[in-house]
């Protein structure tokens, strides 16, 4: 047997990670957003955030920050 027979490269890639937000263990192609286009084999090229994590932050914080209620016209 070879050395390239006995190892594949799913062996050496990571399939899981856990979100930082959420902390659920989750899979890394399907779950999280491909961060760098120009690294895609490898898992630090993915978020460490998942993908309903980062929606839902993304809606909440879009939401919340309504600048132009607040804003009056200067008085000068």
């Amino acid at each position: 047997m070879e050395f390239d027979e006995e190892f594949d490269l799913d062996h050496l890639l990571f399939r899981e990670r856990r979100c930082r937000s959420c902390g659920i263990r989750k899979d890394l192609l399907n779950d999280f957003y491909l961060i760098r286009k120009n690294r895609k084999g490898f898992p630090s090229a993915y978020s460490y955030e998942c993908k309903s994590c980062t929606i839902t932050r993304v809606t909440v914080s879009r939401m919340t920050s309504k600048i132009f209620d607040k804003w009056e016209y200067p008085d000068w």
